[in-house]
């Protein structure tokens, strides 16, 4: 807890930065009016910087003068300095070289605490998600949390579109139906981190399976004031999760999606949670195997790596998928790149923001985009099990009664 007198310090420091007009970025730094970082808090007192800084130096010795100086200037450090007898000035330099544009995400006041986030493909949604929901809840900060399910959609590994999966996933868990958010702009884990940023957050705490922490933590942690600023990012573990348990723990979405291609309602129903009842329960299952198109046949290792993984791995070895040049999603983070590298059982791949990522080949899809599939679901066509619900989805399957289009997807190029 701070002193009375440390809390005098800090009091004349902001005041002193008030009469400067200097805006505090909640962390004892100050900018001037132009974004520019100028001082900082010390002992109570404000530090400036001299206008002879130079980038990526230690700054040179401030004079009395500057050291009163409320702004600076950055500049880059010439190739070659003038002799001291030459009195020629220096070529000008472009405006837009004079002053570098800032780097890192833009300063936001922090007006929030901490936000628990999970963001996942739920496609299709399970009991073995609503333990994940439940622990989000459980984790959070008087109950400051979202539930921020993927955009990817494709007829293998995510074969049901986010309107559709949102209005499952909202009647699934009433109890976090207002957490769930339908978002087009948060198609990867670091569009919902800026987001959090913008909004005043101090800090995240992502919530995912014991297999996808690792992952989560790099990724957030290594862009964390790059991307968006917290003074805090955690990641934390709903459990572990075992594909042959016959619970909850064991329960996921591939073994929905394998039973859906199998023809076995009978798994599929243990896998949907009772707040769904026999005839919802047969519409989603339904539902998922006309987004899978069950009929132009299927491979395990598509749609369920986990359960054909020698077919995966030998269909890589031989060249066949997810080659050097091509675009890949992750489906984890939404994360969309090229790959630039193939390893023994992984690819290295690098979006067009030049962010690297590595994921396991398990982990990753065909990049695709919809066409002309519908953008949204009405309202009175989200009830799953009602005839409105059923000829919504049946428009986005070819050769159904009221389908009249095609899915088109195109690679992103």
């Amino acid at each position: 807890m701070k002193s009375f007198f440390q809390f005098l310090s800090e009091n004349t420091a902001t005041q002193q930065a008030a009469r400067l007009g200097l805006k505090s970025d909640g962390h004892g730094g100050w900018y001037d009016n132009n974004g520019e970082f100028v001082a900082k808090t010390e002992k109570g007192r404000l530090k400036f910087y001299n206008k002879r800084q130079r980038i990526g130096k230690q700054d040179p010795p401030s004079t009395d003068k500057e050291k009163n100086l409320s702004q600076t200037t950055y500049e880059k450090e010439p190739a070659q300095e003038p002799a001291p007898q030459q009195q020629t000035p220096a070529p000008e330099e472009p405006a837009a070289q004079q002053a570098p544009a800032q780097e890192g995400p833009p300063p936001v006041e922090k007006t929030k605490g901490t936000l628990t986030v999970a963001f996942g493909r739920f496609n299709p949604p399970t009991t073995g998600h609503e333990k994940l929901l439940d622990t989000v809840a459980s984790s959070s900060d008087d109950g400051d949390y979202i539930i921020v399910p993927s955009r990817s959609q494709d007829k293998k590994k995510n074969p049901l579109d986010p309107d559709t999966k949102i209005s499952i996933m909202r009647q699934m868990y009433p109890n976090h139906s207002e957490k769930i958010v339908n978002d087009p702009q948060n198609r990867t884990i670091f569009d919902v981190l800026k987001k959090a940023h913008m909004d005043g957050y101090a800090g995240v705490r992502i919530i995912g399976g014991g297999d996808r922490v690792a992952e989560f933590e790099k990724l957030s942690n290594n862009y964390n004031g790059k991307l968006y600023a917290f003074d805090n990012v955690e990641v934390l573990s709903a459990g572990d999760r075992d594909p042959d348990g016959d619970d909850v723990s064991g329960m996921s979405a591939s073994k929905q999606r394998k039973a859906a291609a199998e023809g076995d309602f009978a798994s599929f129903r243990k896998g949907v949670p009772s707040s769904l009842n026999n005839k919802q329960a047969r519409e989603l299952y339904n539902t998922l195997r006309s987004a899978m198109n069950i009929k132009e046949g299927w491979n395990m290792w598509e749609i369920a790596p986990k359960f054909d993984w020698k077919g995966l791995r030998e269909n890589f070895i031989n060249d066949k998928i997810f080659n050097v040049g091509e675009l890949v999603e992750n489906v984890n983070t939404g994360l969309v790149g090229k790959i630039i590298r193939r390893g023994t059982n992984h690819l290295i791949c690098v979006t067009e923001d030049k962010i690297m990522f590595k994921s396991w080949i398990k982990d990753v899809s065909e990049a695709v985009t919809n066409s002309n599939a519908p953008s949204g679901v009405p309202a009175d066509q989200r009830l799953v099990g009602t005839d409105a619900h059923r000829k919504y989805v049946e428009k986005m399957v070819p050769g159904s009664e009221w389908g009249k289009q095609f899915i088109n997807k195109y690679r992103k190029k």
